[in-house]
């Protein structure tokens, strides 16, 4: 008992602060106080994969989990990029984003954060946990979505992307990456007109974002997924009685294409990116993953050719 005194005691001070806190980013953007970095560290590339001397099939942008704190790190150690990238090298593919900050400035960078790494862990990820339902909220979506929006079209120009070039942009997002990247949509579509296809892999959202400039979302879920369906079922645009929401609007005009990949979970040794965890045809849940992932890519890309819009 006097144990979980001591922890209460401890974390919800922090938790509290963090709380008051979480908006600061995302108001400091909106007033012009900051605005988002741009550079990165010295010997991070702006983009992996296809050379940019020629363009690409596509460029993708992954958009982690509340794991992400730095620019190099993932929740998987960078196994699905780099998976990506074998898999489909006519791929640029983006992994420094950070979608938890809207000024792009890696939490573990931050000397107040990096104290805590070393003695409270936890409270990184329930930063970014805080974060994602602030990206949520209507009071300070717009601006959110306008910030990290602008975050991703700096760096994918950086990485070499033309605006009204015609070459898809393809935003990955895992768990809560999914709020960022369908937020993103609009601020994307005024930067770069470039065509944007979205794949969520146990995406949670609230599904209030317009997605009209979206050509496509494709949803790689599993039934025992326990996270994602909590998202479907606390945030009320996802309800179908939400007939005018961004998400039913868009699964009305049948952009939304559901994946199953069960038995995948949102996390653990049995989780959707797990290279360990084996299906009966003998792949891990990461490569099945990543199949299905180049598999939309490539279909999509094929799709607009055969529509007459050639790549340049």
């Amino acid at each position: 008992m006097n144990d979980f005194l001591l922890w209460v005691c401890a974390i919800g001070p922090a938790l509290l602060a963090e709380a008051l806190l979480a908006r600061y980013e995302v108001l400091a953007y909106g007033a012009g106080w900051r605005s988002p970095a741009t550079r990165l560290p010295e010997g991070v590339p702006y983009a992996r994969g296809a050379a940019p001397d020629s363009p690409p099939g596509a460029y993708l942008v992954y958009l982690d989990g509340i794991g992400k704190r730095r620019i190099r790190d993932s929740r998987d150690g960078g196994q699905l990029v780099k998976a990506l990238i074998a898999g489909a090298p006519e791929l640029r593919v983006l992994g420094q984003v950070q979608p938890y900050s809207p000024l792009a400035d890696p939490l573990a960078d931050r000397p107040v954060w990096a104290w805590l790494r070393r003695h409270i862990g936890l409270l990184l990820f329930l930063h970014n946990v805080v974060q994602t339902f602030v990206a949520a909220d209507h009071r300070y979506r717009p601006l959110y979505n306008r910030a990290v929006g602008s975050q991703i079209a700096t760096q994918l120009r950086l990485a070499g992307y033309r605006p009204d070039s015609g070459i898809p942009v393809v935003l990955l997002s895992y768990s809560g990456g999914a709020q960022v990247a369908t937020g993103a949509v609009d601020e994307l579509y005024t930067r770069l007109h470039c065509p944007l296809l979205l794949i969520t892999l146990g995406g949670f959202h609230n599904g209030a974002n317009d997605l009209a400039h979206a050509e496509h979302l494709h949803r790689l879920t599993s039934a025992s997924d326990r996270i994602e369906q909590v998202g479907s079922w606390i945030f009320p645009q996802r309800w179908r009685l939400c007939r005018h929401s961004g998400w039913n609007r868009a699964d009305r005009a049948g952009k939304i294409t559901v994946h199953r990949l069960d038995p995948a979970t949102h996390v653990g040794p049995r989780s959707y990116i797990s290279p360990t965890a084996q299906l009966p045809d003998g792949r891990s849940h990461l490569d099945r993953t990543t199949d299905t992932v180049i598999g939309i890519i490539r279909a999509h890309i094929g799709a607009t050719a055969a529509q007459g819009n050639p790549l340049p």
